[in-house]
């Protein structure tokens, strides 16, 4: 008898992309990279969804929009699941309830077109909310400005075992001091580039640190949500 053709042994086709919308709790379990990626794709196998696997795999993949860090607050996350059948949202949305993985929660989904570009390519920037202990709210507040008004902001971040140079202004879009606590409230906008990389919420917070000449500590840190270039503006 003759085996499976190659044809047989094909996947099923793609046939719906879901765009998730997620929230993740500060008590989450630390998880980022492999790791991540590894617990949400086993929650997908154990929700019985279509799910499509590409040739090679075998579980399905969930595209996040962009990297989570370990310890990062997140409010509304995106990621993209792929299905081999059309189902209706609440079937969905039933089946993925039942499986979020702990500390996550399901906000929304909406159905997207299956031929768009892959979601990383399409995010752009991204809202951060930011607790810092400061002394002198006026010298924080005259810094973000000076940060927005600067042509460049040298700054070195760590990249593959060594300190590297990098200016952070094109990454800055916006900071502003959005309440004068205690503790001190900042918000921040950074932008996503393919070539010059992502804008470090952590980052900002140094600079206006340095720019202040004041240190700041940060108590509390929150992804507010990811930005679409389309939704940028």
């Amino acid at each position: 008898m003759e085996g499976p053709s190659e044809i047989d042994q094909a996947p099923d086709p793609p046939r719906q992309r879901w765009r998730l919308f997620l929230s993740r709790a500060s008590d989450a379990p630390p998880l980022a990279g492999r790791e991540l990626s590894d617990t949400w794709e086993g929650a997908l196998e154990a929700t019985g969804l279509p799910l499509f696997r590409g040739i090679g795999r075998t579980r399905a993949r969930v595209a996040f929009g962009a990297p989570i860090p370990a310890a990062l607050r997140a409010e509304r996350e995106l990621a993209d699941i792929v299905l081999t059948r059309s189902l209706p949202a609440w079937q969905v949305r039933e089946a993925l309830l039942a499986q979020v993985p702990s500390g996550w929660r399901l906000l929304d989904l909406h159905d997207v077109w299956l031929g768009e570009p892959a979601l990383a390519a399409q995010v752009a920037a991204a809202d951060y909310r930011i607790e810092v202990e400061a002394p002198d709210v006026a010298k924080i507040a005259a810094a973000a400005q000076a940060l927005l008004v600067a042509r460049e902001l040298p700054r070195e971040r760590l990249k593959g075992g060594s300190m590297v140079g990098y200016d952070l202004r094109p990454l800055l879009i916006d900071v502003f001091v959005a309440a004068a606590g205690p503790p001190l409230l900042i918000r921040t906008r950074t932008r996503f580039d393919p070539v010059l990389g992502t804008g470090r919420p952590e980052e900002v917070v140094a600079a206006l640190g340095a720019a202040a000449e004041t240190p700041l500590v940060v108590s509390s840190m929150v992804r507010e949500r990811l930005i679409l270039a389309v939704d940028l503006g």
